[in-house]
């Protein structure tokens, strides 16, 4: 009743959700990672992720959505798979324009993130602009995009600096991730 994903979709939800959020996880560094996902709606990439990272000693991730009943459903997903007991979840019941939601859901111990993720949140350049805050050195964005990833790529560069590689999707022959690092805001 809340439309988790696309009415159209869901006879393939495995193959167009899961397996489609899953391939960000190869594409992340190794090691234990803080991965924040923006715009979690019905968990993806987040909460597939959080799935992969379970045996990763010392992940988190922190889930960013701002529709209350999409955020039940994430607690409810978190509950029943006992994912929490392997790795530290936090659904956070906000909008990610708020500053100091920004800084809350993209720092541990003063450092940006790990990993960024958002899945059909925004265009890049606007999803930048709600990411930047949460950029560190070493902080890598995985945004995957449709066929206007070129188009998406060069409205972005012309208000912010960054280094990019297109991987291609796993799942969608149209579709590319964009794996970003360097983030930093041009001056005028």
């Amino acid at each position: 009743t809340i439309n988790l994903v696309a009415p159209a979709t869901v006879a393939d939800v495995w193959h167009r959700h899961m397996a489609d959020s899953a391939q960000l996880v190869d594409l992340a560094p190794a090691g234990p990672l803080k991965w924040t996902d923006l715009g979690s709606g019905a968990g993806f990439p987040g909460l597939v992720v959080a799935l992969f990272l379970a045996g990763r000693v010392g992940s988190s991730v922190t889930l960013v959505e701002s529709d209350g009943r999409k955020c039940a459903f994430l607690g409810e997903v978190v509950r029943q798979t006992g994912i929490s007991s392997a790795l530290a979840v936090e659904i956070m019941n906000a909008r990610i324009e708020n500053p100091s939601i920004q800084a809350k859901a993209g720092t541990v111990s003063g450092v940006g993130v790990d990993v960024i993720s958002a899945r059909a949140l925004a265009p890049l350049d606007k999803l930048l602009a709600l990411a930047m805050p949460m950029f560190g050195s070493k902080t890598v964005g995985l945004f995957p995009k449709g066929r206007d990833v070129m188009a998406e790529i060069d409205a972005a560069q012309r208000l912010w600096r960054f280094e990019h590689e297109l991987k291609p999707s796993l799942t969608d022959a149209d579709a590319r991730i964009v794996v970003l690092r360097g983030l930093e805001a041009k001056t005028r």
